[in-house]
């Protein structure tokens, strides 16, 4: 049985396919529009799904869309009469666009289906609710046989987060917080306020907070939320505008912290960085409440979680240190986009009823690789445009990409297929050498043209994870964030220390704190990705060669992408990233080319000015 699962219209569209219980392809809209967030129906994911796993005219079965679009509309409806006339202006922004594309969903699937070549008339329907496919998208890829749910994001219909019990092939919703009470976007107000984008920066966000203190934690719990000890909690909507404005917060708000919103793009005050610190401590200490109550109630080891709130790997490392629960599974695309994938499993296990098996260690994600593989096309890409390369197989291939790490170049690596979520795990990857002071400033400043205070993430061995970091297990899908080992810190010196109380960000963050500076947050911390053979061979091979040449089995590992740009998918898009920055050298599948022997590079076009900046 085929089934095509659809999510689109609010941010990060996708589509993924199942045949049978097992994940076919998954990949968002984004990835092929070159749009971050690409929030249109998904014409070109659902494409791709369909031609990936060979479906044909008729052998498509079923169609499930990650959410219920009539009671979303209803609320949206609710919301703007409970606050009329103050949303006059928000409601009619919003009218046009339900009416003209939210409400006509299945006639758009239709289209889709019909531009496939696909017999669009025999797929049954369905609609399961949002938390509800962003619960299936938890627990069924997850190891665990049985396992308790949490997820957390900014709203679906009506839930902000939910509460739920997985067993076999059973799902069970046990209680939900509903809207305008969202921790998700509670979170969100917090990324306008300093100055972020609302569903895009609030990764920035909790990397800022390393660099401020809990000073407005008591102002948040004081004036902003009423938690109780289930974690359940209540917004004081007097500080929010976000259920009638075009805003998500307002005067009141401002009046609390001191004056207006952090201008986009301005300079990062010390205000910033201590309002990141104490909305990244309450979201930790509610998702912790959140967490004993599920375990409680469930009395299972296991948890699992999707959400875009479950993409806090700050909140998900302190969860697994001090939470309740022995184990925890997180879904590598938690967002919107993993709602695709959690529709069409709940098709197959919950509403067919069909079998389901896990072994309690591996998940069915393989590794998230769901997208395209352009490595068999690579060669005649390069033969039609000219580009000079270079081609190697084997420990030779890997060999050659380590050394130019330890040399300090760095590299842009697509091989093999595209990741399926927010994060580039080996696929679609910038690497380096973690080793290097200048590293993080130059990969920030002249590769991905961003912040300088952002973090880079280690891709390491997983058998020689425990080397580097306080983590005694697998996290494959850069999810959990730990403390590097407390030996490998390296001692400040008083010059060192004057700096780290500097105003000016860029100043700290060269400050080397490890043995592996550019990997080293300034909190002693990283955002860990381990690698095993068996999911990742060859980018497994390359952080082997580099451990054989260095001593040390870690690498700097980023998304292959410049800020504003959507993760590259094809060797034509990689190689306009490689040739618009200052990336030394770019890897595509067998072939290696090096900046130096490439043809002067002409852009037609003002390529900054292509992308929004996130």
């Amino acid at each position: 049985m085929n089934i095509l699962g659809i999510s689109a219209f609010y941010h990060d569209s996708a589509a993924a396919l199942v045949r049978d219980g097992k994940i076919i392809a998954a990949a968002q809209e984004e990835r092929f529009s070159r749009k971050k967030h690409d929030e249109r129906f998904p014409f070109h994911a659902v494409r791709y799904c369909l031609h990936e796993g060979g479906v044909g005219p008729d052998d498509l079965d079923a169609v499930a869309f990650y959410d219920k679009p009539i009671q979303k509309f209803e609320r949206l409806l609710q919301t703007y009469f409970a606050v009329a006339p103050r949303g006059l202006k928000s409601f009619m922004m919003a009218m046009p666009i339900w009416i003209r594309e939210k409400l006509w969903i299945p006639l758009e699937i239709q289209r889709s289906l019909d531009e496939c070549h696909i017999n669009s008339e025999k797929p049954e329907l369905y609609f399961p609710e949002h938390h509800e496919s962003h619960a299936a998208s938890a627990f069924f890829p997850s190891p665990y046989p049985t396992a308790a749910i949490l997820t957390v994001d900014g709203v679906g219909e009506w839930a902000t987060s939910t509460l739920g019990h997985g067993k076999g092939h059973d799902l069970q919703i046990l209680s939900d917080l509903r809207f305008p009470h969202s921790l998700g976007l509670l979170y969100s107000a917090f990324t306008y306020f300093t100055g972020f984008k609302v569903n895009s920066g609030e990764y920035k966000l909790m990397g800022l907070a390393p660099y401020g203190e809990p000073r407005y934690v008591q102002q948040i719990y004081e004036h902003l939320v009423s938690v109780r000890d289930d974690g359940s909690f209540k917004l004081n909507m007097e500080y929010f505008d976000y259920m009638a404005g075009l805003t998500m917060t307002n005067d009141k708000f401002a009046k609390l912290f001191g004056g207006p919103a952090r201008p986009s793009e301005s300079n990062i005050g010390q205000r910033e960085m201590d309002l990141a610190r104490s909305i990244q401590v309450v979201t930790e200490e509610i998702v912790l409440k959140m967490a004993r109550h599920l375990h409680k109630v469930t009395g299972e080891k296991n948890l699992c979680m999707a959400g875009g709130v479950a993409l806090n790997c700050v909140a998900n490392g302190r969860l697994l240190r001090e939470g309740p629960f022995e184990n925890i599974w997180i879904q590598p695309a938690a967002g919107d986009a993993g709602g695709a994938l959690g529709a069409a499993l709940t098709v197959w296990y919950h509403v067919k009823g069909n079998p389901r098996e896990a072994d309690g260690v591996k998940d069915s994600m393989q590794g998230a690789y769901l997208g395209p593989n352009f490595d068999d096309e690579v060669e005649a890409f390069l033969q039609a445009k000219g580009y000079p390369a270079k081609k190697l197989t084997g420990p030779a291939w890997a060999a050659e990409i380590a050394k130019r790490m330890a040399e300090e170049q760095v590299v842009g690596l697509v091989q093999g297929r595209m990741e399926f979520g927010p994060r580039a795990l080996g696929g679609r990857s910038i690497i380096g050498d973690p080793r290097s002071e200048k590293m993080q400033s130059v990969m920030n400043l002249k590769i991905k043209y961003r912040e300088s205070f952002r973090p880079f993430a280690p891709s390491c061995l997983r058998e020689h994870v425990s080397d580097y970091f306080d983590l005694d297990r697998e996290s494959p899908y850069m999810l959990l964030v730990a403390p590097v080992r407390r030996d490998l810190w390296t001692e400040l010196t008083d010059e060192q220390r004057r700096i780290m109380k500097d105003p000016d960000l860029c100043k700290r963050v060269n400050v080397a704190r490890s043995k592996l500076p550019a990997i080293t947050h300034v909190d002693q911390s990283a955002r860990v990705q381990t690698v095993e053979r068996d999911v990742n061979p060859r980018y497994y091979d390359i952080i082997k060669a580099f451990g054989d040449l260095t001593g040390y089995y870690c690498i700097i590992n980023t998304s292959f992408n410049v800020r504003g740009e959507p993760i590259v998918c094809t060797p034509e898009d990689a190689y306009r990233c490689f040739m618009r920055t200052e990336m030394d050298c770019l890897v595509l599948g067998d072939f290696i080319l090096s900046k130096a022997d490439q043809p002067e590079w002409k852009d037609k076009v003002d390529w900054r000015k292509d992308y929004v900046l996130d």
